[in-house]
């Protein structure tokens, strides 16, 4: 699972633009890595150009899935991961860095806003925060650890149900010890009978 690029992107009237952008493109050979980014970013504008105002969606593009959230106002958020990243968590992402944008930057900011000219820092700390969707989101842990616990009780049940004929043996032999027990309970009992403790 991995997070490749998070964008936040103005769509206006005439077209959308990049506003801010924070890229992991580690994975991919030293002389791709710029290609790739611009690759990203202009796969994130024509996303948001072609969505509909107050809209999510997720567009699938080879192993990769492009997770784009368009607010009402115009501001919209891009997150590109591999195909096994949750989606659900994609989209608690672009809600959280979409409304801290919002109070961040002045809104009459965004229509002429660049890269450069946004102050905004938090994307790089949110793309590495986010790379391990478990650790980012407590929703996804607790799945996690149900997952584990289930798998638990299920090799605890497999292993029990093997061991099935030797428990049986110990449940009749229990019962034989049941009745030796009873016969040593009560010959301890008449032999303590003649002590009294005053």
């Amino acid at each position: 699972m991995k997070l490749y690029s998070l964008s936040v992107l103005y769509k206006g009237d005439p077209k959308v633009h990049l506003l801010k952008a924070a890229y992991d493109v580690s994975s991919f050979s030293f002389f791709q890595r710029s290609s790739v980014q611009e690759f990203m970013t202009f796969t994130s504008q024509l996303i948001v150009e072609r969505s509909e105002p107050g809209s999510r969606a997720s567009v699938k593009e080879q192993e990769y899935l492009c997770h784009v959230y368009v607010r009402n106002d115009g501001l919209a958020g891009v997150v590109i991961a591999d195909n096994e990243y949750p989606s659900r968590v994609c989209f608690t992402l672009l809600d959280k860095v979409l409304d801290e944008f919002s109070r961040q930057v002045s809104r009459i900011d965004w229509p002429s806003g660049t890269p450069a000219t946004i102050n905004y820092t938090a994307l790089d700390g949110y793309l590495s925060k986010y790379q391990n969707p478990r650790d980012a989101d407590a929703m996804t842990k607790v799945q996690a650890e149900l997952d584990e616990t289930k798998v638990i009780l299920h090799n605890t049940m497999e292993s029990l149900l093997e061991r099935g004929e030797k428990l049986d043996d110990l449940v009749s032999k229990s019962e034989v010890l049941g009745t030796q027990s009873k016969a040593f309970y009560k010959t301890a009992r008449k032999q303590n009978s003649c002590c009294k403790i005053m």
